[in-house]
Formats: structure tokens, C-alpha cells, sequence
């Protein structure tokens, strides 16, 4: 039927419906299973879900590794909710925010046996959502989770739909504007989205530079505490204002704008990871304590908005090599490094010997 969703519907429906704490039905092969996102889980829903049968809390490894559960699964770990558990149990095993607060909430118990293929996807879900990186989940025959969704209204998702790593792009250009800049007069804008239904991603071309020759450029990640309140933590809206300085100095370069917040786990979840960061933990143990990567951006975006503009080599300004090797294993040749070495503070002097002792950065 037309008016029927498409996979890529399905998926940005699933995100949508998590995020409003509605439960989603996953399907497999045979099995079958009803997810929702721990995060946004009221007592009522998890009442229902114990309805239908024993509840698993679905945690990445890293979360796991923090809380000492068994991650059988090597990626994932499926922990049984004890019966006398209630929201509030499992609200603290998947924020870490109250970690040094309670920090006896175990022993956990969790599952070495069955196929975990139906939880990767419900956590695979929860993070493209910018939720926690943890899911209930009530794993059933297929039949019978398709007549829950049926008699509840739920979607029900196939869940070979949901991408295991990052996911495939459909990038389109939707809009753009001549608009005058302080660095040049000659700006414009181009506004390009994501058919997933994802975020929108920005390119600021000033000039009008030669396609066939390498151009200067910037991938910047959204930053809302750094770019826009001038937060002192990190080093994000200095470099934006000096990339975009030394574009309107050489009079033509692009500028990409995309919102991949927080590395890529969205602005709530950067924020919690402050919280740990004031606890004394360092950027990348703050994120695997949430149950993220290190970095959970996608470069990829980058190499695809400059190809649909008509760019093949680019001079990166950019002190991240992992840009440099997204570029180039995306068929963007990278024909010069420009490093961006400015915004050091008292404020985030640890975050920058981090970038660089951890993430490899070149600073």
C-alpha cells in the first residue's frame, strides 16, 4: 500500500515513540520482542511489561563493566530485573548520576543464554534516540508480539531494519540563502536533511571556491554550551569563531555545521556527562559510564555534504586525525592538515590533555 511506512519511516517513528516513553515492538525470525527505553519508563508501563512476561534491562558493556553485571553477550548485557525491583531500581542501574551516591545496587544476574540480537537492536534504538543507552525488554514469540502490537497499537519494527553500527545516509539539500557574514559578506548558506528523519546538518560556503581544488574546511560538531553561552569547559566555540576567521581571511572556504551534540549522544546526555566530569571522572570515562563510546559521532555526514556540493579534496582544519582518515576512506582527499590549536582555560585544561591522551588528538 503507498500510504504504508517505509523502513526509514519505521525507524524515525520507533526513535519518536521511545523518546515519548511508548513502547515498541521488535521483530526477529521467530522471536519477538516489546522494548521500551528505560529513561522515560513509568511504573504503570513497567507493570504492563511484567504483564507479559520476565523483563530484561539491556545495558551496553560499558555500563555494564561500571555496575560489575557479566556482559555475556561481549557488547551487551541482558540484566534480569529481580521481581521485587521497581522504577526507581531501575531508573539508578541505568543513570550514573547516582552512582557514588548508591553504589551497591547489585549483584546483577544476567542472561548468558539465548539470542540478544532483539536487546542490541532496542539499545542500537535508544541511542539513536539520545536516550540512555538502556531498554526493557520482554522478549516473546513472534506471533504473540505481533498481536501486542496489534492490541495495543504499537509499531511493530523489523528489527533487521535497525542499523547494528552507523547508519546508511540520505542526505538532500533542502534549502539555501546568500547570507552576509562578519568574517565576509559573501556567505550562504545551505541547509541539507537526513530522509531518516534525523537531524539537519548546515554548510557555510563563503566565496566561491574552485571544485576542482582542495578547499579549506571545518567539521564542527554542534555545541551548544561552547558556540552559543560561551561555556568554558571546552575548547568547541573558540575554534568554530577561529575556523570561520581564517575562511573570511582567505576569502572563500566551507564551514559544515552538524548537530552531533555531545560527540553524538545529544545535549541531556552531555550534560550528565558534566555531572560525572564534576565527580572526577574524565570525558571518556564519563561516556562509558553513561554506556557510550568514547565518540558515537558519524564524519561520514561531512564527506557527504561536501560531495553533493561538488567538493573532491579539502585543506582540514582540524587538530582530530579520525577526521582526516573519515575523509579520506569516504573518497575526500585531504591534501593538508591546518591545525586549530586555540580556547585552552583554567576550565578545560584536563578535557584537552584527555582529547589528546585518549582520543588521540593533536594538541
Amino acid at each position: 500500500m503507498a500510504l504504508g511506512l517505509t523502513p526509514q519511516e519505521q525507524l524515525a517513528r520507533a526513535r519518536a515513540d521511545l523518546r515519548m516513553g511508548v513502547a515498541v515492538v521488535l521483530l526477529g525470525a521467530e522471536a519477538g520482542a516489546v522494548i521500551a527505553a528505560a529513561e522515560v519508563a513509568t511504573a504503570t508501563r513497567l507493570d504492563d511489561l511484567r504483564g507479559l512476561g520476565p523483563v530484561d534491562l539491556a545495558l551496553t558493556a560499558r555500563r555494564a563493566g561500571t555496575l560489575k553485571a557479566r556482559a555475556y553477550d561481549g557488547d551487551l548485557a541482558r540484566v534480569i530485573l529481580p521481581g521485587e525491583s521497581d522504577l526507581s531500581w531501575v531508573r539508578a542501574t541505568a543513570d550514573p548520576s547516582a552512582d557514588l551516591v548508591q553504589p551497591l545496587k547489585g549483584p546483577y544476574a544476567t542472561r548468558r543464554d539465548g539470542d540478544a540480537a532483539l536487546h542490541r537492536a532496542a539499545l542500537a534504538l535508544a541511542k539513536q534516540a539520545h536516550l540512555l543507552p538502556a531498554a526493557l525488554v520482554v522478549t516473546l514469540s513472534r506471533d504473540r508480539a505481533l498481536a501486542v502490537a496489534g492490541d495495543h497499537g504499537l509499531l511493530a519494527l523489523d528489527a533487521a531494519f535497525v542499523p547494528a553500527g552507523l547508519a546508511p545516509r540520505r542526505l538532500v539539500e533542502v534549502a539555501a540563502a546568500r547570507v552576509p557574514l562578519a568574517i565576509s559578506e559573501a556567505g550562504r548558506v545551505r541547509v541539507f536533511r537526513d530522509l531518516d528523519g534525523s537531524e539537519e546538518h548546515y554548510a557555510v560556503e563563503v566565496g566561491t571556491p574552485d571544485r576542482s581544488a582542495p578547499v579549506l574546511c571545518r567539521l564542527h560538531s554542534a555545541c551548544f554550551t561552547g558556540d552559543l553561552i560561551g561555556s568554558q569547559k571546552c575548547d568547541c566555540g573558540p575554534q568554530l569563531r577561529a575556523a570561520l576567521a581564517q575562511i573570511g581571511a582567505s576569502g572563500e572556504g566551507v564551514l559544515l555545521y552538524l548537530n552531533q551534540e555531545g560527540r553524538g549522544i545529544g545535549l541531556a546526555n552531555k550534560m550528565r556527562a558534566y555531572s560525572l566530569q564534576d565527580q572526577g571522572f574524565d570525558t571518556v570515562e564519563a561516556n562509558h559510564r553513561l554506556g557510550f563510546e568514547d565518540d558515537e559521532r558519524d564524519f561520514r555526514l561531512g564527506a557527504d555534504i561536501l560531495k553533493a556540493m561538488g567538493f573532491v579534496a579539502v585543506r582540514l582544519m582540524t587538530n582530530n586525525p579520525r577526521k582526516v582518515a573519515m575523509m579520506e576512506s569516504c573518497d575526500v582527499a585531504v591534501t593538508e592538515r591546518v591545525p586549530l590549536k586555540v580556547g585552552a582555560t583554567p576550565h578545560n585544561i584536563n578535557y584537552l590533555r584527555t582529547k589528546a591522551a585518549k582520543s588521540g588528538h593533536l594538541l
